[in-house]
């Protein structure tokens, strides 16, 4: 299973959120390069990039950035680039720059046809982002709440052929408190994509609990952010808990 470090821009810097609210953004670092080779260094197969503002905007706003990030890690390690993904052509931009995979979340939701067209054009790179709060999907940036279930788009969008889900608690994420392993598992079960399990990792014992869980379902991997900037999972004890 993948242990994969969350690398969230916002400014130009990394940072990390609290339920996605942009005004709780604690900096990490300023210069997310060299957060990004640090990960790899310490041995992450892949890396989970956002551009926070572009998730808010529905643009890229910190592609230099993400840029120097793929020239310094991307032949390495496969990059997922999620955050202002609201059109094919930055798509194809970032996937031509070297990007793995395209994470698109709120387009996904907003516009299924625009997620079918990712996905029939960029087959293979496409992974889509569900964002939820007690089962219903959120988007831009969490901000708005929907009305759809997070199971029932996972199945609708599985049949368009995403590479992958990545289901995330919102209110969980940064806070510490643990994934929702139930809904994690739920989603996982029913559905024939990988699932990347993510929000709420809070230690070693997360990690583990998880990979207990994930035994016969098509969980590939977790996210995990701020447990490991704050030192609360060690980079070296956590592939460990996940190794096959």
């Amino acid at each position: 299973m993948l242990l994969i470090p969350a690398i969230d821009i916002k400014d130009g810097r990394c940072v990390r959120l609290r339920q996605g609210d942009m005004s709780s953004a604690t900096v990490f670092s300023e210069d997310p390069v060299a957060i990004a080779r640090h990960w790899v260094d310490l041995g992450a197969r892949r890396l989970h990039v956002v551009d926070l503002n572009g998730a808010r905007s529905g643009r890229a706003v910190n592609e230099s950035v993400i840029r120097r990030i793929l020239g310094e890690v991307g032949d390495q390690v496969p990059v997922q680039l999620g955050g202002g993904l609201r059109d094919l052509d930055t798509i194809e931009r970032y996937i031509d720059g070297g990007v793995s995979f395209v994470v698109i979340g709120t387009a996904a939701v907003k516009s299924p046809g625009f997620l079918h067209d990712a996905c029939s054009a960029f087959g293979g790179h496409v992974i889509v982002a569900l964002d939820a709060r007690d089962g219903k999907v959120a988007t831009d940036g969490w901000s708005k709440l929907t009305g759809h279930e997070v199971d029932d788009l996972a199945l609708k969008f599985q049949d368009y052929g995403v590479e992958g889900v990545i289901y995330t608690d919102i209110g969980r994420d940064g806070m510490l408190t643990g994934l929702n392993l139930d809904q994690t598992v739920a989603m996982a079960t029913a559905v024939a994509t990988p699932v990347i399990a993510s929000g709420g990792v809070g230690g070693p014992r997360d990690l583990a609990d998880l990979r207990r869980v994930a035994e016969g379902t098509r969980i590939e991997g977790v996210i995990v952010g701020r447990a490991l900037y704050d030192g609360r999972v060690d980079p070296a004890t956590a592939l460990a808990l996940l190794a096959d």
